[in-house]
C-alpha cells in the first residue's frame, strides 16, 4: 500500500469513528425519546414527536449545512454540527428531569440538526478517495454506524436510571463526551478544501440536474428505504413495551441488532455493488423488507422483532448505499453541494413524516397496520426500477442501431 493510500485509509477511518459517534445519538434517540416523549407529554399520541422532529431537524439541516461546507470546508461544517448538538444533548438532559416535553422535542431538533451534518461524512469520503474507490468509501464510513447501534442503546439502557427521578436524562449527559472526542478528532484531521470548481464553476440549470433518471431513481430509493425503515422502526420500541409488554431491555435488544443489520453489511454491499451495480442492490433492498414485513405480521414473539428489525436493517443498507453511490454519478463539481443537500433534504424529509405517522398508527390502529403501510411505498419503488429499466434498454439500442448505421 502506498503512503497516499495509506492516508486515505486512515483519513476514511477517523470519518467513521466520527459518524460512528455521531450516529449514536440517533440510536439513542430511537430506543429513548419515544418512551421519554411518552412518559412526559399530556398527549399520549405525540410520543413519537420528538423522533420526528429529529428526522426534521436532519432534513432541514441537509441543505444548508452542504452548503456551508461548500464555502467553508467539510472539517469546519461538521465542527459546527458538533457544537449544535452538543447544545440539544445539554438541553435534552434538562429537559427530561424538569419534565418539559416542548424543550425536549426543541432539543431533540438540535440532535437532528447534527445528525445531518453527520451524514455529510459519506461524501466527505468520496472527496478523499479516487473514482474507482468511492463506492467502497462511501460503505466504510457507514460502518461507524455499527459501533452507533450498540453505543446509543447501551447509553439508553445504562442511563436510563442514572439521574433520579429523570430516566433517560443521563444518556443525554453522557452522549456530550462523545461530541467532544468528535471535536478533537476534527482538530486534528485534515480534509480537502473545496475545490475552485466547486465553488465557481458552471453548473447546470436545476431542471436539467434533477429530471436526469439516474438521480430520480437514487433519490426515490434512498427516500422509500428510510421512510419504511422510520417508519417500523420508530414503532418498534412502543410496540414491544406497550403492545406486547416485553421490558425496555428487550427493546434495547432489538434496535442494537437492528442497527447492526443497517451497518453491518457495509462490509460487502460497495462490493457488491460495484460487481452487480447499483439497480440489482436496491431491489435486494426492497425484498428484505417485504420479507420484515411478512415476519412482523406473522407474530408478535421477540424473534420476530428481533429477526425483522434485522432485515429491514439490511434491506436499508442497500437501498441507502446504492442510492448514495448512484447520487455521486449524477453531478458535477460545481452542483455537488446542492444535489446532495436536497437529496438529503427529500430523504430524511419523508423519514420524518413517516416517523411521525408511525407512532400515529400505532397507538390508534396497532403493529400490523404500522406494517402494512409500508407496502404501496416499496411497490411505488418497483414501479419505478422497472421504469429504469426500460429507459436503459431502450438507450442501449439506440446505441446499438448508431454503431450499426
Amino acid at each position: 500500500m502506498s503512503v497516499t493510500d495509506s492516508k486515505i485509509y486512515s483519513t476514511i477511518m477517523l470519518l467513521s469513528i466520527c459518524f460512528a459517534l455521531s450516529a449514536s445519538t440517533s440510536s439513542l434517540s430511537v430506543s429513548a425519546s419515544s418512551l421519554v416523549g411518552f412518559q412526559i407529554s399530556d398527549n399520549k399520541a405525540l410520543a413519537t414527536l420528538p423522533l420526528s422532529l429529529h428526522l426534521i431537524g436532519t432534513m432541514l439541516a441537509g441543505i444548508p449545512a452542504s452548503l456551508l461546507m461548500k464555502r467553508i470546508g467539510r472539517r469546519y461544517g461538521f465542527m459546527i454540527g458538533t457544537v449544535i448538538g452538543t447544545a440539544g444533548a445539554t438541553s435534552a438532559a434538562l429537559s427530561v428531569i424538569y419534565s418539559n416535553f416542548p424543550l425536549f422535542c426543541v432539543s431533540i431538533f438540535c440532535l437532528g440538526v447534527l445528525n445531518g451534518f453527520s451524514h455529510l461524512y459519506r461524501f466527505a469520503a468520496v472527496d478523499v478517495s479516487s473514482n474507482e474507490f468511492k463506492t467502497k468509501a462511501v460503505s466504510f464510513v457507514m460502518l461507524g454506524g455499527i459501533a452507533a447501534g450498540f453505543i446509543g442503546p447501551a447509553i439508553a439502557s445504562e442511563g436510563k436510571d442514572l439521574v433520579d427521578n429523570a430516566q433517560f436524562a443521563g444518556g443525554y449527559l453522557f452522549i456530550i463526551l462523545l461530541y467532544l472526542l468528535i471535536f478533537m478528532i476534527l482538530l486534528w484531521i485534515r480534509l480537502p478544501q473545496p475545490s475552485v470548481a466547486e465553488q465557481t464553476g458552471e453548473a447546470r440549470p436545476l431542471k436539467v440536474i434533477f429530471r436526469q433518471p439516474k438521480l430520480i431513481i437514487a433519490v426515490l430509493s434512498a427516500m422509500v428505504g428510510y421512510a419504511v425503515m422510520a417508519m417500523i422502526m420508530t414503532a418498534t420500541p412502543l410496540a414491544m413495551t406497550n403492545g406486547s409488554g416485553y421490558p425496555f431491555s428487550d427493546a434495547a435488544f432489538v434496535i442494537q441488532w437492528h442497527a447492526f443489520g443497517m451497518f453491518a453489511p457495509s462490509f460487502i454491499t460497495g462490493t457488491l455493488i460495484k460487481r452487480f451495480g447499483s439497480i440489482p442492490i436496491i431491489f435486494s433492498g426492497i425484498l428484505l423488507m417485504f420479507l420484515c414485513i411478512v415476519i412482523n405480521v406473522a407474530g408478535t414473539e421477540k424473534i420476530n422483532y428481533w429477526l425483522a428489525l434485522m432485515l429491514l436493517g439490511v434491506g436499508w443498507n442497500f437501498m441507502f448505499v446504492a442510492g448514495t453511490t448512484m447520487v455521486t454519478e449524477t453531478y458535477q463539481p460545481a452542483e455537488k453541494a446542492i444535489v446532495q443537500g436536497v437529496n438529503d433534504f427529500l430523504v430524511f424529509g419523508t423519514a420524518a413524516a413517516s416517523s411521525l405517522l408511525s407512532g400515529m398508527l400505532q397507538t390508534s390502529f396497532g403493529w400490523e397496520t404500522v406494517n402494512l403501510s409500508s407496502v404501496p411505498l416499496l411497490v411505488i419503488v418497483l414501479i419505478a426500477l422497472f421504469w429504469y429499466y426500460c429507459i436503459i434498454n431502450h438507450e442501449k439500442e439506440g446505441s446499438l442501431l448508431t454503431e450499426s448505421v
